[in-house]
């Protein structure tokens, strides 16, 4: 909660935590992943230290986005999987809070790219489309995994960020 490099800029401003706040964390690990960087690395010039300041601009342009991209995956990776990744880390990483995605919306567009890989024993992998089933009863919350149609391989197309 308020990690110097993860925290939300509402959070470092006013002290409240929301969903949205989980949101944007979750970009800048998103963005770790991509990049192969850390969030904050004083070892790096000064323009790079911060992570999110130094991809951002990067994450809305596909012409630079792929420069962003760890290089020890050496090309290792579906162009059009890491477009995905990139643009849903810039709605994350939006600093409107009401610009973000929810966390259903970015499990929804992750979902997919999972079979999107470019090696034989990564495409082998699959982890079944489940969205969880949420049912209020009295007091208590059960939860049940239920499959996600949307999210079918088939029907990637209609995963997309909002």
């Amino acid at each position: 909660m308020g990690t110097y490099g993860y925290a939300a800029p509402e959070y470092v401003m006013t002290g409240h935590l929301t969903a949205r706040s989980d949101v944007y964390s979750f970009g800048v690990v998103l963005l770790e992943l991509l990049t192969g960087r850390k969030s904050i690395d004083k070892s790096r010039s000064s323009r790079e230290h911060s992570l999110v300041d130094w991809a951002c601009p990067k994450l809305n342009d596909k012409r630079r986005l792929l420069q962003i991209i760890d290089p020890r995956l050496e090309g290792q990776y579906s162009v059009r999987a890491a477009h995905k990744a990139c643009s849903l880390a810039y709605y994350c990483l939006s600093q409107n809070p009401k610009a973000r995605p929810l966390m259903s919306d970015v499990v929804e567009t992750l979902e997919p790219l999972q079979l999107q890989g470019s090696d034989a024993s990564f495409q082998s992998i699959h982890v079944p489309d489940y969205r969880i089933h949420r049912r209020l009863t009295g007091n208590n919350v059960h939860y049940r995994a239920i499959p996600n149609p949307k999210c079918a391989p088939a029907a990637v197309p209609a995963c997309r960020v909002r």
